[in-house]
Parts: structure tokens; sequence; C-alpha cells
């Protein structure tokens, strides 16, 4: 599946040694191949020797965005985040051993779906935009030769690429997860260093989100037992229906939505 906006972006090598999987790379996307220092692409995804990594140019130029599972924030959390007492394990329905099947329709860089794989429930991450999918899978890749996590990753991670409200539509009734989890893009306002690395950047990538209440309304049709919907602490409910619970982080909250 090309990518929408493939003249803003192409794949570059770090260094002669990663021509040919960034050759490969960019056939499987329908980018074109450029070097490192081509400033022409406002962004560049780049094939180093450890990983995938996907970089601003120019003017805007940030630290680069990847996903790593092995270290930094995700191996912190899963090591002293809480466990069962997080919130977003409350949101989707963890209890004692009730462990839910969960969707996660808006996986991004899977983060939220690496924790609740780490807790123990089975997700299956759904992802549109290829770029995105392309350093998702690379950091599952990655974490999946990791000694610690590849039990985690192979027995409760699975990627799959395309178009949620697609996938949802498709899913058949013995095969609908328990639990459908949503993180959909917001308009980030504040200047935090995570938003200026992160969160403009992806929103560059994937521009404006225009199907968010779509993605709920056939949530609600797939889930069999609840949705959950994170949402930035000031954002007003997804669709403006009201959750039939809420549970609050000092940043954002998840609106549950029960199926009765």
């Amino acid at each position: 599946m090309p990518v929408t906006i493939n003249n803003e972006i192409a794949v570059a090598p770090a260094t002669d040694l990663q021509a040919t999987e960034a050759k490969n790379l960019a056939t499987e996307l329908g980018l074109q191949m450029t070097s490192l220092d081509n400033t022409s692409y406002p962004l560049l995804l780049v094939k180093t020797g450890e990983r995938l990594e996907l970089r601003r140019t120019g003017a805007g130029k940030t630290g680069p965005v990847y996903v790593d599972f092995t270290g930094g924030r995700a191996d912190h959390r899963r090591r002293e985040g809480g466990g069962k007492k997080q919130t977003i394990a409350r949101a989707v329905g963890i209890k004692g051993q009730y462990l839910p099947t969960v969707l996660d329709a808006t996986a991004g860089l899977g983060r939220d779906a690496f924790v609740l794989a780490c807790l123990g429930c089975r997700v299956t991450m759904c992802e549109q935009n290829p770029v995105l999918g392309a350093l998702l899978k690379d950091g599952l890749a990655r974490a999946a030769n990791n000694s610690q996590l590849s039990a985690i990753i192979n027995k409760n991670m699975f990627f799959q690429h395309g178009d949620s409200l697609e996938i949802m539509s498709r899913i058949s009734q013995e095969n609908r997860p328990e639990v459908v989890y949503l993180d959909p893009m917001f308009p980030h306002r504040t200047k935090s260093a995570l938003v200026k690395k992160e969160m403009q950047v992806i929103q560059q990538l994937v521009g404006e989100d225009l199907i968010s209440d779509q993605l709920l309304t056939l949530a609600l049709n797939t889930a069999t037992r609840r949705v959950a919907v994170k949402r930035p602490a000031s954002a007003p409910p997804l669709n403006g229906r009201r959750p039939d619970l809420t549970y609050e982080t000092k940043k954002n909250r998840f609106d549950v939505y029960l199926i009765h």
C-alpha cells in the first residue's frame, strides 16, 4: 500500500551497509530512495544498523522517532509501571486472572499495546499508515529477539496492517475481541518536548484524523464487552458520546463504553 504523502517522505540508508535493505523497504512502501543528506523531503525513513527511524529534516529537524520495546520508557514501564493497577489495565477491564482479548485499532507506535501484552492480554494491533506500520514491525522484530521479551511478543502481540474500519467490519462473530482500544489523534496544543519530538512528526506523517467518530461507532459494534478510548484530559468525549465509566490520570483519561 503506497504512502499517500509519498512526495514528502523518502527512504535513506544511514550508511552504504544498509543500502540494500533501504532499497527493498522503499520498494515495499512505494517510496523513493534517497541519501541521508537530502533535505528536499520533509521526512526521511532511515535504515540504520540498529533500527528503523523516522526523521524530520531541514529547519524543523528533531530527534528520530522509532519503536523500542527493549529499553527506555517502554522497558521502564514494563518493570515499574504498576502492573494490573495501572489505569489502562482498569480501563480495558483487567481484573484478577481475567485478561481480555484486545483489538488496538489505532496502534501507532504500539506503546499501549505493549503494556497490555506485558500484562497478559492478547493484543491485535491495527495500523493503516504503512510508515508507522514499518516502524512498528521493526520494533516488534527486534523485541522478538530479546530473551526477556520474545515470549511476550510471540504470544501476545499480533500486527495487522490495514484500515481499522475495514478490519473491524470483516471480523467474524466468533473472532470478535472482548475489548476495542482507541487512541485517536488529537490536535496537541502544548509544547512539551515529547510533543515536539514525536507527535508533531507523526501528525505531519499521517495528516488530519478524519475517522475517529466512525471508529467509535464501529468499535461499539465489534467489541463483546467494552470499548476503551484514550483522550487528553481536556478533550471532549469522542463523538460527543458520554462514556459509562471514566478513569483519569494527570495528562489523560480513559473513557469506557460498556457493551450492554
